[in-house]
């Protein structure tokens, strides 16, 4: 009888091989870490007293949304002094991402009382080691760890195929920023401040300054939003407008929209997902 073992034995030893050659993903398109207004540069490999700088600084609003750049899954760091609460996205595309400086505040303030827990540094209900959606809230921008007392910020990495750190850079300058965040599935009324990029019949597309969700304190922005514009949308200005066509580009203007379920796509502000049911010039 012919002995079939070594050839088995070639044919799995190749096919190790060709498993341990393949290439991971890469890094996809992400959805960006932060929202809200911040401000960000390719500080990667600056000098630190540590060494050199592993990341992209990003800095935003003292306790401003932290969001998963891709589906993942996260793992909290609890235990370093210099990056104070951390967080490890192992996204599904094979890169890990790490989210450092959290915060630890109880006010709006730089009271330091807080600790690295859910709610605080983590988004409220998250559990350690669980799996998250793209866009999903992870936790929260501040200055834990040797940030203290410096602007808050993100100090963010990017290790594609969870191994060396890469600059960030040039992936958060392609990455899609969320308009907003609310718990998937909610409903949510969006208002909008800014000036008309253009207008035609059914159609406003506006340059947002400001986005509030609910009745939820508004937060500055800086995104270009294309909106449906609902057939019995209120238009109103003084005197009242009836047309459309009466909005010309950089008048500021005041919009709200329709009641809508909180999805990925609204939150990144994805044409014409959100409609205007009230439309005012002059804010």
């Amino acid at each position: 009888m012919r002995r079939l073992f070594p050839i088995i034995f070639v044919f799995l030893l190749a096919l190790s091989a060709s498993a341990a050659a393949a290439p991971n993903k890469g890094v996809p398109r992400l959805i960006f870490p932060v929202v809200g207004t911040v401000e960000y540069s390719d500080d990667f490999g600056d000098p630190r007293a540590g060494g050199t700088h592993q990341g992209n600084d990003i800095l935003a609003a003292r306790q401003a949304p932290a969001v998963a750049v891709e589906a993942g899954k996260v793992k909290f760091w609890t235990t370093s002094a210099q990056a104070g609460c951390m967080l490890y996205l192992y996204g599904a595309s094979g890169t890990t991402y790490l989210y450092i400086h959290l915060n630890n505040d109880l006010t709006s303030h730089n009271d330091n009382r807080g600790s690295c827990v859910a709610g605080t540094s983590y988004a409220p209900g998250l559990k350690d080691g669980a799996h998250v959606a793209a866009g999903q809230l992870v936790g929260y921008v501040g200055d834990s760890g040797d940030a203290n007392g410096i602007h808050p910020h993100l100090h963010f990495e990017v290790h594609p195929g969870d191994g060396a750190a890469v600059s960030p850079y040039a992936y958060l300058r392609k990455a899609r920023p969320l308009l907003f965040y609310a718990k998937k599935g909610t409903t949510v009324s969006v208002n909008l401040i800014g000036t008309v990029v253009s207008s035609l019949d059914g159609f406003l597309k506006m340059k947002a300054s400001e986005v509030q969700i609910n009745s939820a304190p508004a937060v500055e922005t800086d995104q270009t939003i294309a909106l449906a514009v609902a057939p019995d949308a209120t238009l109103t200005s003084p005197p009242p407008f009836t047309a459309l066509t009466a909005l010309l580009r950089g008048m500021p203007v005041k919009v709200a929209t329709e009641p809508l379920r909180a999805t990925l796509a609204a939150q990144r502000g994805d044409p014409n997902v959100l409609t205007a049911s009230y439309i005012s010039i002059g804010g």
